[in-house]
């Protein structure tokens, strides 16, 4: 089994609680680096992981763009138009401003490369057993490092040309992200994604399967198609140990079917599956404007998405979330979740070898 773990399931989560309890029930926990935008709080959220994790391997997710310099000028290359598009959006949703004391995010700076590697060096400084890149290859030198420090390194995938490249670069694991995945995915569906890219470098690394897997019939599926493993995300984004920021974002989880989604790049720059809602229309309205590319987009719409959700509507506030989010229809404790997986897992196995 990859890196020593009970069952083949790697859980993806922005929280250290949902990671963290991952870990404990006997998968790998997988933390979302991206939301920290001051290494301390990564730093202190890693701490917490080590001591949470009863000595179990976890793993750290990072997401190094192309290098782009923090430099006060960025805000500068943003054009008026977009800016006065988000404005009028936020006006005709009857989204208020940010309440009195509250002030604006500078958005999430954990997209930018310099972040990103300040994450890398947190990350060093701690125990996690592998580092995952969403976006692409990481660079050598991270490659080297991790290695040096005894960790794997994980990339995502969405062609069998990006996993050929990685693992020509020194990538330990292949996460291949199909599209029906939450955040940033590709455009071949995993039942495509997956054969292809176990076809192309499965004799030489593991493969894991991403997007649209949240059921124990879906991990049994993903290894079928040759993964050694699942990689889930939108999973455990309605689990009891996930904490919200208002409750309009569970309630908009749980109410939402599997053909509620849509894939647009208005969150980050990049294509990313988000929540369709009456924010996700108007961007997508004959009169918006295109998406700003990586990292204008996310600091356009930080403040707004800090509205949105204060708004506490569960029909505006942004989400990245995957199809999978049809089957989010109860509040759940990871352990739970992840028990029911592996019960069903086990079962369609055993089905399944009862056909020959």
């Amino acid at each position: 089994m990859i890196l020593d773990i009970e069952h083949p399931i790697f859980g993806f989560s922005p929280s250290e609680h949902v990671a963290a309890a991952v870990s404990r029930a006997g998968g790998l926990g997988v933390l979302g680096c991206v939301r920290f935008n001051d290494p301390a709080d990564l730093d202190q959220a890693l701490s917490y992981m080590d001591a949470n994790t009863d000595g179990k391997p976890y793993g750290v997710d990072i997401v190094m763009p192309a290098s782009v310099p923090i430099e006060t000028s960025l805000h500068e290359k943003i054009p008026l138009g977009h800016k006065d598009f988000v404005e009028r959006t936020l006006l005709r949703l009857g989204v208020p401003p940010l309440p009195a004391g509250v002030e604006p995010n500078d958005g999430v700076l954990g997209w930018l490369h310099s972040i990103a590697r300040s994450h890398v060096e947190v990350a060093l400084k701690h125990r996690p057993r592998l580092i995952a890149n969403a976006l692409g290859s990481p660079p050598p030198d991270v490659v080297d490092r991790a290695h040096e420090h005894g960790m794997l390194v994980a990339a995502l995938a969405g062609k069998a040309d990006h996993a050929r490249h990685h693992v020509s670069l020194g990538v330990d694991v292949i996460v291949a992200q199909g599209y029906e995945a939450g955040g940033h995915t590709g455009e071949i569906a995993s039942m495509v994604l997956v054969p292809e890219v176990v076809d192309a470098v499965g004799d030489s690394v593991p493969v894991l399967a991403a997007g649209g897997i949240g059921s124990g019939r879906q991990v049994a599926a993903a290894l079928a198609l040759g993964a050694s493993g699942a990689w889930l995300g939108s999973a455990w984004l309605v689990s009891a140990e996930y904490r919200m920021s208002t409750e309009s974002v569970r309630k908009a989880l749980l109410q939402a079917s599997s053909s509620d989604t849509v894939r647009t790049r208005i969150y980050t720059g990049k294509p990313a599956r988000l929540l369709r809602n009456q924010w996700t229309d108007a961007w997508a309205a004959p009169d918006a404007p295109a998406p700003l590319p990586m990292p204008l987009q996310n600091l356009l719409v930080s403040e707004a998405h800090q509205r949105l959700t204060l708004a506490d509507n569960p029909d505006v506030v942004p989400i990245p979330v995957g199809q999978i989010v049809g089957r989010l229809n109860h509040v759940r404790p990871v352990a739970e979740i992840m028990a029911d997986i592996v019960s069903e897992l086990r079962a369609t196995l055993a089905r399944l070898s009862s056909l020959d």
